[in-house]
């Protein structure tokens, strides 16, 4: 018998991926692949030796695991990647990283088929 939640999560993904992506450029090194991601945000909260509770928060990068293929090998995301998002003339740069002790990714759904990818803005260029 098939597993109807993961048929819908499935059919979700894809609408997901269809009608609610933009095109970004995942960077490691010279390697490079264009990816279709879902924008989103992650909320963290740490406290420092002095008790005191500090928020940051994350742009977060939704991508289907199978498209995240560099030099011909699907990877999972790393620590000091790059991903690139182009808005009108601007090209907004972000670093994968999270938090200390934070994980830099995480899986988005309980099949393994997309990939939150947690990031920091970091530069800026002209398109």
């Amino acid at each position: 018998m098939p597993d109807l939640l993961e048929q819908g999560a499935a059919w979700l993904e894809d609408q997901r991926t269809r009608h609610m992506s933009r095109m970004v450029t995942y960077l490691r090194g010279s390697d490079s692949v264009d990816l279709a991601a879902t924008i989103g945000r992650t909320e963290f909260e740490q406290a420092d030796e002095y008790g005191i509770v500090h928020r940051t928060e994350s742009r977060d990068f939704l991508v289907l695991a199978a498209d995240l293929v560099l030099a011909g090998k699907a990877e999972l995301p790393r620590a000091g990647d790059r991903i690139r998002e182009t808005v009108g003339d601007q090209i907004f740069i972000y670093e994968v990283m999270a938090p200390s002790g934070e994980p830099p990714w995480r899986y988005s759904d309980p099949y393994r088929r997309t990939l939150r990818i947690h990031t920091k803005h970091v530069d800026m260029e002209r398109a």
